[in-house]
């Protein structure tokens, strides 16, 4: 049966990845980005009306629950969120960091997702019908990322944090909450971040000998959506190969 999945951040990297599995399983997809770009495109032009592109900062929280109304109103129903829209800043000492950095990392990476989580679960609630939401989280929440990125690793832990709470809270109205928390991932974060080739840094250090591709984290966050998972919720789903 066809869902309607809903991804932040869906245009690249991890989000891409979920995306382009759910509507190759034959969902129906709304995803998030900030603006318009070359792979946006190619999205639209290859999947046509079975995916819906809002152009959304998900730092900006009062959007959360018109974001809502509006994928419901195209593409019926929400069946799962994706919370995967994130930012890393730029890598490097803490002390060397900006606390406008910091601010804006925290609004994407924590209040965005407070106030999607929140607009979505509303919708939900008053409509009593079960849910699904999957946070991004990072193995960075437990390393503290010290010397690269000790914020963007602290965001993560509230993140896992929110995602315990949330899911036994909500738990009652059917709403599943659960977090997946990746390794290194070679995706284009660490060119935005400063380091373009970290992921070839890290990967040496990996039980594996290399970094995660974005499919295989986005395997993991659809299993945590899909009937499978149903009675996991409250709980962080590690994808880092031993990290």
């Amino acid at each position: 049966m066809s869902r309607h999945v809903l991804v932040t951040g869906g245009t690249r990297g991890i989000g891409a990845a979920v995306a382009e599995l759910a509507l190759e399983a034959g969902d129906v997809v709304t995803v998030t980005c900030r603006e318009a770009s070359p792979e946006s495109r190619e999205m639209a032009e290859r999947w046509g009306d079975r995916v819906r592109i809002e152009m959304v900062d998900a730092a900006d929280v009062e959007a959360a629950a018109g974001l809502i109304d509006r994928a419901v109103a195209a593409h019926g129903p929400i069946d799962a969120v994706v919370a995967n829209a994130a930012q890393i800043g730029t890598i490097g000492p803490f002390l060397d960091s900006s606390l406008q950095q910091a601010r804006r990392l925290l609004e994407v990476n924590v209040l965005g997702i407070v106030a999607l989580a929140q607009a979505v679960a509303r919708h939900w609630v008053a409509k009593a019908q079960p849910g699904v939401i999957v946070t991004m989280g990072s193995v960075a929440a437990q390393s503290g990322a010290p010397g690269e990125y000790p914020v963007y690793a602290a965001s993560k832990a509230a993140v896992d944090s929110l995602t315990r709470g949330l899911g036994r809270e909500l738990a009652p109205h059917g709403i599943r909450v659960v977090c997946v928390a990746p390794g290194t991932t070679d995706t284009a974060m660490h060119a935005t971040a400063g380091e373009p080739g970290r992921a070839a840094r890290m990967a040496a250090r990996l039980p594996f000998g290399r970094v995660a591709q974005p499919v295989e984290v986005a395997r993991a966050v659809l299993w945590a959506t899909s009937d499978e998972a149903s009675y996991v919720t409250a709980t962080t789903i590690t994808v880092s190969g031993g990290q």
